[in-house]
C-alpha cells in the first residue's frame, strides 16, 4: 500500500507539471478513456477529419504494442506519437510528458490523449488533462458504470458511441446513464455514432467550448 501511494504521488507531481506547460502553451488535453473495442481511435478519426481545419489537433497514442492506431490518426491529418506500454495497463504523468516533448504540439491546440483500453488502473492517473471522457460502446453492457465505477467518478464527459447499432443489440440506453449519474451525479451525457455521425455536432460543441472557440 505504502509503495502505491508513493507511485500515484510521484505520478501526481508530474502531472502538475504536465498541466502547467500545457496551460502555459494554451493546449487543452483530454483524456479518453474506455475499455477496448468502444470505438476511441475510430472516433478521433471522424473528429480530426470534420474539426481538424477548425482546430489544431494533436494525439498521443497509448497501446500495449505496435503503432497501428498513431498510423491511422496520421492518416486523418494529425500529428500523433505512439506510447507503447508493454505489459502495462495505463498511461501515466511520465510517459505523457515524454510523449509531450517529441510530439511539440502546436500552441492553442487540442490534444487528445488514448489511453490504454482499460476501465480501472487510468482512472488512477492524472496525467494533467484539462478533462476526462469515458467511451462505452452499445455493444458493451449497460451496467459498466456499477462495476467500474472509479472510472466513471472521474469522468467529466461519458460518450455512448455505436448507437447506430442500438437497434441489433440489448442495451439500455437509460439505465446506462443513470449508472453513470449514480457514479457521479449531474455527469455530462452524449450518444453518438462516429460512423453513421449521429450525435457528432454536438460531440463537436463540447470540444469547442473546453478550447472557448
Amino acid at each position: 500500500m505504502a509503495l502505491e501511494i508513493d507511485l500515484l504521488a510521484k505520478n501526481d507531481d508530474l502531472a502538475v507539471h504536465n498541466r502547467r506547460w500545457l496551460v502555459e502553451r494554451d493546449i487543452v488535453a483530454l483524456n479518453l478513456m474506455s475499455s477496448p473495442g468502444s470505438g476511441k481511435t475510430t472516433l478521433l478519426e471522424r473528429t480530426i477529419r470534420d474539426l481538424g481545419g477548425e482546430l489544431p489537433c494533436a494525439v498521443l497514442e497509448g497501446d500495449q504494442e505496435t503503432v497501428l492506431d498513431a498510423e491511422r490518426i496520421r492518416s486523418a491529418g494529425a500529428r500523433a506519437i505512439q506510447i507503447n506500454t508493454g505489459a502495462g495497463c495505463h498511461l501515466d504523468a511520465d510517459m505523457v510528458a515524454q510523449g509531450l516533448a517529441v510530439l511539440a504540439p502546436e500552441r492553442g491546440s487540442l490534444l487528445f490523449v488514448e489511453n490504454v483500453g482499460n476501465l480501472v488502473c487510468p482512472a488512477l492517473f492524472d496525467l494533467g488533462e484539462a478533462g476526462r471522457i469515458v467511451i462505452m460502446s452499445v455493444t458493451e453492457g449497460a451496467d459498466k458504470p456499477l462495476k467500474y465505477p472509479h472510472m466513471f467518478r472521474t469522468a467529466d464527459l461519458v460518450l455512448i458511441n455505436k448507437i447506430d447499432l442500438l437497434p441489433y443489440v440489448d442495451f439500455d440506453v437509460a439505465r446506462c446513464i443513470a449508472g453513470a449519474r449514480r457514479a457521479k451525479p449531474g455527469v455530462e451525457t452524449l450518444e453518438v455514432s462516429a460512423t453513421r455521425g449521429d450525435g457528432l455536432a454536438a460531440w463537436y460543441d463540447w470540444l469547442r467550448q473546453r478550447t472557448h472557440r
